[in-house]
């Protein structure tokens, strides 16, 4: 079962002109961006819009310092880069959670919208 939802954009993997997944979170009660999961590939258009939205994050964010692995069992440490987390995206998501109440599976990005966070 799929269902859609609203995520935050806290970083990305792959070279900043040409973002390959995004890795989104939710804001938890106490205003703290958290962890939820990460996007499928996104699709490799030639002008990457995308890209132009995101501002470089400073040493506050609340993911400074953490390490993401690629999933599904691997222990590779993901290389992402870190943005101010202002961009949100509408992605469709399994319904499947693990215990911290993050997504299993990779989420498909349908809507991008900017808010002022």
């Amino acid at each position: 079962m799929r269902a859609t939802e609203d995520a935050v954009v806290g970083a990305f993997t792959g070279p900043a002109p040409a973002p390959r997944t995004l890795l989104l979170g939710w804001y938890d009660t106490g205003g703290r961006l958290r962890y939820v999961g990460r996007s499928t590939t996104l699709p490799q258009t030639p002008d990457r819009a995308i890209a132009k939205l995101f501002t470089p994050a400073g040493d506050d964010h609340p993911w400074t310092g953490r390490t993401f692995s690629a999933g599904g069992g691997s222990r590779e440490s993901l290389h992402v880069t870190l943005v101010t987390p202002k961009l949100v995206v509408e992605v469709g998501v399994d319904v499947a959670r693990d215990s911290a109440g993050r997504w299993r599976h990779p989420g498909r990005c349908h809507i991008i919208g900017c808010v002022g966070l």
